[in-house]
């Protein structure tokens, strides 16, 4: 079996305030873990948890992937934004066009994310967190399909995306022309072995499949880079909760 993904990861500067905003905007429970994990839970039983790490990096450029909220109305995207900005957020410019129907915002930690305009095809039926986008290699796209056995929902002029056969969140990737990585990610993947898996089979498998062995973290944790250099992690089977 291949691994899950179990959560999106956010290296924070402030792990316990980043974790309150999210919770606060998506309406997700927050849950404090052992040795200062935290996370927050989406609402059902299928989907990814969202998990604030301790980092000191700086963010010294644009980060290579996002979050696209969905919006079911007009009204309904201007009280995310409003939420939003009380909750800390603050409005960013990356280059939209003032005819472009999402909002462009960014946490307080600087990470950038968009409120995406009702009516969006592509990401109807897909929850709250309509889209993680992604600035990455077709290659990259086959990649964690693959790595994921989630199916390609979009292959077009270089541009992909799958989603989990259980629906839910796109991850999606824009193709090129693919920004420089500038040090460390702030959000990763962070996948989790299924019961019975073994942890290194399953870290040969993503090899052969175009990953990068690193090294190894806490608690057994495999360390690795996927096919465009980005950072991600293996792990066993996590409790729940």
């Amino acid at each position: 079996m291949a691994s899950e993904l179990f959560a999106i990861c956010f290296n924070a500067t402030r792990p316990s305030g980043l974790a309150r905003f999210w919770s606060g905007v998506l309406g997700w429970e927050q849950v404090d873990g052992p040795d200062g994990d935290i996370a927050i839970l989406p609402p059902g039983p299928t989907g990814f948890r969202i998990r604030f790490r301790p980092g000191r990096e700086p963010k010294t450029a644009q980060n290579r992937a996002h979050f696209d909220l969905t919006s079911t109305s007009p009204e309904d995207q201007r009280q995310t934004v409003a939420r939003v900005l009380e909750l800390g957020g603050t409005h960013i410019d990356v280059g939209q066009l003032p005819e472009e129907g999402h909002v462009v915002l960014a946490d307080p930690d600087g990470n950038e994310f968009c409120v995406i305009e009702a009516g969006n095809e592509f990401l109807a039926h897909t929850g709250v967190i309509g889209a993680l986008a992604c600035d990455g290699t077709q290659e990259v796209g086959y990649f964690w399909s693959r790595a994921l056995r989630w199916p390609l929902v979009w292959d077009q002029d270089q541009e992909t995306a799958i989603q989990s056969p259980d629906g839910g969140t796109k991850i999606t990737w824009g193709g090129p022309p693919v920004a420089p990585k500038a040090g460390t990610n702030r959000l990763y993947f962070e996948l989790a072995l299924p019961a019975g898996t073994d942890r290194d089979a399953e870290a040969g498998r993503l090899v052969s499949l175009g990953a990068t062995l690193t090294g190894e973290g806490e608690g057994g944790m495999v360390l690795m880079l996927d096919p465009d250099g980005n950072e991600f992690s293996v792990q066993r089977p996590p409790r729940r909760g």
